[in-house]
């Protein structure tokens, strides 16, 4: 019989490192975001939306039901994901691989199925299919991020073994001794919030008590966060993009800074004068696209609801 959906395991598989959570959040690079992944700019996703009478998702405010979201993701992946593995795959696909399949292209884009490693899957190498996939597609913004690192590798088994690792892996819940092996996503959750001024304890890798009570005063600071005191997609995306705000207003304003300066002294012009109008331009910029961190914090400071 020739597979062409997507296995209840796959699905736990994937919904472990997508998460599932109810309420609208902003990913790292602001794309409002609900349950399994779902935004608007998927005609996929807009459409099971809209059949519940959702047009628009609005941080901290959308919410859906669990059921709700369980049917958007049926039809999510029978509309665009699932058609898009089969299609450009063997037909005598196992159901592991097609569960793979599915859920490299639910974070990579259907178009991931035109890539290298699919490439390598069509023309009959498996192995080397499933070393390519283990091996890229694991940066966001040209950083490496350990959750993706994570998942192409567990993609990559799950493809070439059938090995369903990691269900629920997209959520970190306080646990009372510390792993075998430092978690990755904790311990950048860790940093960042240490830098943030919630206090984790040690920078370890464990989610542990200190590190729970961490997490959940930082998300009572953020009202749109449950306050459960779980790492999960919508906390570590809130996560990321503090972080990144605070590095690019670093960066943008110190880089446009020099670059002005030299430009403005091999013209002749006032360095100082030139040097500071280019940083307040980026630094403007960089305050644009995340307005919506400097206001939650300005709203924080004077005691007032914060929002999103």
């Amino acid at each position: 019989m020739t597979i062409t959906t997507t296995s209840p395991r796959g699905r736990a598989f994937l919904r472990g490192h997508e998460g599932n959570p109810l309420t609208c959040y902003l990913d790292p690079v602001g794309v409002p975001t609900i349950g399994t992944g779902f935004t608007i700019r998927s005609a996929a996703c807009r459409k099971a939306l809209a059949a519940i009478g959702i047009k628009k998702l609005i941080p901290g405010k959308t919410k859906i039901t669990a059921e709700q979201s369980d049917a958007i993701f049926a039809a999510v992946l029978a509309d665009e994901f699932e058609p898009a593995v089969v299609t450009s795959s063997p037909v005598d696909r196992a159901q592991h691989q097609m569960d793979a399949a599915v859920s490299a292209i639910y974070n990579l884009g259907a178009g991931a199925m035109q890539w290298t490693w699919a490439d390598l899957w069509r023309a009959g190498d498996f192995k080397a299919a499933a070393s390519y996939l283990g091996s890229h597609y694991n940066t966001a913004g040209g950083k490496k991020l350990p959750g993706l690192v994570r998942r192409r590798k567990e993609e990559a088994e799950l493809f070439l073994n059938g090995r369903y690792a990691s269900v629920g892996g997209a959520v970190k819940e306080a646990t009372p001794k510390p792993p075998r092996k430092p978690d990755a996503v904790v311990k950048e959750a860790q940093e960042i919030l240490t830098s943030k001024g919630f206090n984790p304890g040690a920078i370890d890798g464990w989610m542990g008590e200190k590190t729970r009570d961490a997490i959940i005063a930082y998300q009572k600071a953020h009202p749109h966060l449950v306050a459960d005191g779980i790492l999960g997609p919508a906390t570590l995306s809130q996560l990321r993009r503090d972080a990144a705000a605070l590095k690019e207003a670093a960066t943008k304003g110190a880089g446009s800074a020099v670059g002005s300066g030299a430009l403005a002294f091999a013209a002749g012009l006032p360095w100082g004068w030139i040097a500071a109008g280019v940083a307040v331009l980026a630094l403007g910029y960089v305050a644009y696209r995340y307005r919506d961190v400097i206001a939650r914090r300005w709203n924080t400071w004077r005691g007032k609801e914060v929002k999103v």
